[in-house]
C-alpha cells in the first residue's frame, strides 16, 4: 500500500498499492468494458470535472511529477488538503505504480474459492481526484469475482464537489459497485468506520483511508490468510507517496509497535522472521496501524468493532491491537500485498 505523507501540514495522506492486475489498468479494467465507445464515454464524464483517466501522463510508474504553472490556486489547495491537490488533478486516476513485492510474492498462486471483500474508504473534505484514484486503483487491481462492493463513507464533508460530482461520477462510472454512505453530522473516523462496516455485505471487509493506491495482487494474500483463520487481522504493507510530487517511495519491511505515548510506529521485524530469510512470510506484530486493515466481517463484530466513544484517530488501532492480542487471535503484516509497498501481510499474532 502506498502512503501519501504530508510534511508541512498536520494531516497525513496514505496511499495503497495492491498487486492483482498484470496489464495497465486502462487496458485491463476487470469490471468494465474496454470498447472505444466506453473509453470515449468515460472521457466525457471525467474531463468536465477536471479529471484524467487512462494511460500515460504525469506520475506514471510512480515517478515524481511537477507542474510548470504553480499558482496561487496551487498554494491554496496545499493549505486546504495538506498535499498538492492541483497536481493530483493532473495525474491519471489509472496511473501505474512500481511493483515492490519480493520475487517470491510475484510467483505465488491462489485458490479460486477465496471469500469476497467489501472495500471501505473513509473521507472528509478530501480532494476528489485523490478519492477517485483510490477507487480506480482498487477496481483495476482486484479480480471482479472477489470485489463485492466499494463503500465510500463521507463524514459530513463541506466540499460541494464531493456531493454532486462524486455521486454523478461513481453512479455512471461504476453503477452498482460503489455505494456512498453520508453521515448527517461529523462522526469522526472511528464511528465512520463502524458505519462502513454496517453497510458492508461481503464476508471480508477492508478499511482504508481514501488517499491510497493499490497495486498488483494486493487482495489474494489477505483473503488467503483470513480463509485459513478467520480470527486474523491483516495489515497490508505500506509505501509512501510524497505529498508534493506524488512520487512513490519504497518503505522497508517492518512490523508495527507503539511507544510510551501509545503512538503506533514501525519497528524492526522479529528476529525469528529475519532468520527465515523469506520476505514473503507474514510478520507477527503486537500492534497495528489504523489506516488500512482487512478483517472477517462477522469476527470483527464478535470482538466489538472499534470503540465508538473515541472521537479522533490515533488510539483505536492501539486499543484494537491490544484486544486482539489479549484474545490470542492474530494480527499479521502481509508483504505479499502492498498498498504501494511490501509483498506479504503483517498479522497480529499472539506470543
Amino acid at each position: 500500500m502506498v502512503r501519501l505523507c504530508y510534511s508541512i501540514f498536520p494531516t497525513k495522506l496514505q496511499l495503497l498499492t495492491s498487486h492483482t492486475v498484470i496489464f495497465p489498468a486502462w487496458k485491463t479494467n476487470l469490471n468494465h468494458s474496454r470498447s472505444a465507445d466506453a473509453l470515449r464515454a468515460r472521457a466525457r464524464l471525467a474531463k468536465p470535472m477536471g479529471l484524467v483517466e487512462g494511460p500515460g501522463g504525469l506520475g506514471q510508474g510512480g515517478m515524481a511529477a511537477t507542474l510548470r504553472d504553480d499558482s496561487h490556486e496551487s498554494e491554496t489547495k496545499y493549505e486546504e488538503y495538506g498535499y498538492n491537490a492541483q497536481l493530483s488533478d493532473r495525474i491519471s486516476l489509472d496511473r501505474s505504480i512500481p511493483d515492490y513485492r519480493p520475487k517470491k510474492c510475484k510467483q505465488m498462486t491462489y485458490t479460486d474459492d477465496l471469500p469476497q471483500i467489501s472495500v471501505v474508504f473513509i473521507f472528509v473534505n478530501e480532494a476528489l481526484s485523490v478519492i477517485l484514484r483510490s477507487v480506480h486503483s482498487v477496481v483495476n487491481h482486484t479480480p471482479s469475482h472477489l470485489l463485492k462492493e466499494i463503500i465510500l463513507v463521507d463524514d459530513n464533508s463541506d466540499n460541494v464537489e464531493l456531493k454532486f460530482n462524486l455521486d454523478q461520477y461513481v453512479n455512471k462510472r461504476y453503477p452498482g459497485l460503489v455505494k456512498i454512505v453520508r453521515n448527517n453530522k461529523r462522526e469522526g473516523l472511528i464511528r465512520a468506520r463502524i458505519q462502513g462496516w454496517k453497510a458492508a455485505t461481503s464476508p471480508v471487509v477492508g478499511f482504508f483511508d481514501a488517499h491510497v493506491e493499490f497495486n498488483i495482487g494486493w487482495v489474494e494474500p489477505a483473503l488467503t490468510r483470513i480463509k485459513e483463520d478467520r480470527k486474523r487481522i491483516i495489515l497490508p504493507a505500506i509505501d509512501n507517496i510524497k505529498y508534493n510530487t506524488f512520487e512513490v517511495q519504497q518503505y522497508a519491511n517492518a512490523a508495527h509497535g507503539y511507544n510510551w505515548g501509545l503512538w503506533c510506529m514501525y519497528i524492526i521485524p522479529p528476529q525469528d522472521w529475519l532468520d527465515k530469510g523469506d520476505e514473503s512470510a507474514p510478520i507477527r506484530t503486537p500492534a497495528m496501524i489504523g489506516c488500512s486493515f482487512v478483517v472477517d466481517r462477522e469476527y470483527f463484530g464478535e470482538i466489538g468493532l472499534l470503540d465508538p466513544g473515541m472521537e479522533v484517530y490515533g488510539g483505536e488501532n492501539i486499543e484494537l491491537g491490544m484486544r486482539v492480542s489479549k484474545k490470542e487471535d492474530t494480527l499479521c503484516n502481509v508483504y505479499l500485498q502492498r498498498k504501494m509497498g511490501a509483498c506479504g501481510p503483517t498479522e497480529l499474532l499472539p506470543d
